[in-house]
């Protein structure tokens, strides 16, 4: 897994969500990193991370316990948005030893009501062999996706070479996984992370909603939920003050 560190003592793991990257976060990261190392990761499929034809939860959170084991060598505070998030929940699920703490940024352990194909479908119809700049990569996806964040979102994906441009996220394995993205594994009965967990909701998000709260605190008991009432699912780029406050809030009790 491609990997960037910043700061000096405890370690905290930031994993992105689907279509995004560790660069999405290196201005959250910088802030985080003022009192902890803070290690931002590709994930698997996307930015500069190795391609591979699996894309499902077990697997990402394979990732993750590997990448803990062999940069960390303990338990880390996790935090994962959306796709990032599932991940993390999982992971901590599952290897709770590796998991300090757990911040989970407006995602729900349970299926999520939107699908990436319609995503991937806009993306396989810009004719990058053709283009030379993102602008025009944005003009051809403004012809069916509307909303300038979500296309500038997309577009960060694109990667100019001496050859032209390419995408760096792995088309052809999100769109065979796409069921296994929105959802979310089977958890045994009586499986649950009982240490210190943040839920982060966008208040105009969809993503996290009031019928999840059974499910997180089955699953999570030691669970808060935190709704930022003015942003949307991308809660950390859309309201990153008091993204930052709640983060550090609960960073700061975990550590009392």
């Amino acid at each position: 897994m491609a990997t960037s560190e910043t700061g000096a003592g405890e370690p905290l793991v930031i994993l992105h969500g689907l279509f995004g990257s560790r660069r999405n976060w290196s201005s959250i990261a910088g802030r985080l990193a003022e009192h902890r190392r803070v290690i931002t990761v590709d994930m698997r499929n996307h930015g500069e991370s190795p391609w591979d034809d699996l894309h499902d939860y077990p697997a990402l959170a394979a990732d993750v316990a590997r990448l803990i084991e062999t940069a960390v060598g303990g338990p880390a505070t996790v935090m994962g948005h959306s796709m990032g998030g599932k991940a993390a929940m999982l992971l901590a699920l599952r290897r709770p030893e590796l998991v300090e703490r757990l911040v989970v940024v407006d995602i729900a352990p349970a299926r999520s009501h939107s699908s990436p194909l319609l995503l991937v479908k806009a993306m396989r119809r810009v004719p990058l062999e053709t283009l030379s700049r993102r602008a025009e990569v944005d003009a051809v996806l403004a012809e069916v996706i509307p909303d300038l964040a979500v296309r500038g979102f997309l577009a960060q994906n694109v990667v100019t070479e001496p050859t032209g441009l390419r995408w760096s996220v792995n088309l052809d394995a999100i769109e065979r996984n796409g069921e296994s993205i929105v959802g979310f594994p089977d958890i045994p009965p009586g499986a649950a992370f009982e240490k210190p967990t943040l839920f982060i909701a966008g208040g105009r998000s969809e993503y996290l909603r009031p019928e999840h709260r059974a499910a997180i605190a089955r699953l999570f008991p030691a669970a808060t939920i935190e709704t930022i009432a003015n942003a949307g699912h991308w809660v950390h780029a859309e309201a990153p003050g008091p993204f930052l406050d709640a983060v550090n809030r609960f960073l700061a009790r975990g550590a009392a």
